[in-house]
């Protein structure tokens, strides 16, 4: 097995342990167990936890490589709508990648938040700097014609309050149950949710009060498709086609 082919068993194999157990509950002698390897192996590889991260990340933007399709999007109100109602229905729904690999990275952003913090502020670093641009640039467009409300969140404030409401709707579904007692089913909550997030960043009511149509979600998706699936905790919608 060549190098490359190493470091990427090893990360297989203790992505889902860290998800279980936490970065700091896991010791190297368990990462190699887990892969089938040394301990020194795991060191030639990985000499950092840092480093690790890293590479749980690179695979992890790879594990979806329909959302890149988001970065190429025009700067526009209507990009601003579809990147809220994508980010909730791909954090809540798993709805525009591999919804397990999803759940995974949810688990290991809230173990690291509770222990140094080290992976959620390399994961988060990498999602700012990948989205953040098409998103500030879509508010500025959204203000140049007049739907955006003067004065405003910070962009890159904005950005982030919306994405702390969709990720908490979503660490409310980890437990298998939804454990908030939303009034509706799930997709009544998505949909309340990014209307909520979008009044907040500064929408007028118009574009809010817009209807949204799922099958708008297919421009993230290469082969123009959209499936939501049922996930846990009920909800969830028919598979749809488009494009």
């Amino acid at each position: 097995m060549d190098g490359a082919a190493r470091r990427r068993l090893i990360v297989d194999s203790v992505t889902p342990v860290f998800a279980r157990k936490g970065f700091s509950g896991v010791t190297t002698r368990e990462i190699a167990e887990a892969a089938g390897v040394s301990e020194a192996l795991v060191f030639r590889h990985f000499p950092t936890k840092a480093a690790l991260y890293e590479e749980i990340l690179k695979l992890g933007c790879l594990a979806d490589p329909d959302l890149a399709r988001l970065e190429a999007l025009p700067p526009s109100t209507d990009t601003l709508v579809l990147m809220t109602y994508g980010m909730l229905r791909h954090l809540v729904l798993g709805a525009l990648g591999d919804r397990q690999m999803m759940i995974t990275r949810q688990r290991l952003v809230l173990h690291s938040m509770m222990e140094d913090g080290e992976y959620a502020r390399v994961h988060f670093a990498d999602v700012g700097r990948r989205i953040l641009p098409t998103y500030t640039a879509s508010l500025r467009a959204a203000e140049q014609v007049g739907d955006l409300l003067p004065g405003g969140l910070a962009p890159v404030n904005a950005f982030w309050f919306g994405c702390h409401v969709a990720a908490q709707v979503a660490y409310g579904r980890l437990a298998g149950q939804d454990v908030y007692p939303y009034q509706g089913d799930l997709e009544t909550v998505v949909a309340e949710a990014a209307r909520f997030i979008l009044r907040g960043i500064g929408l007028r009511e118009a574009v809010v009060a817009a209807p949204f149509e799922p099958q708008r979600l297919a421009v993230f998706t290469a082969g123009g498709h959209y499936d939501v699936g049922a996930g846990e905790g009920g909800g969830g919608s028919p598979t749809v086609s488009a494009g």
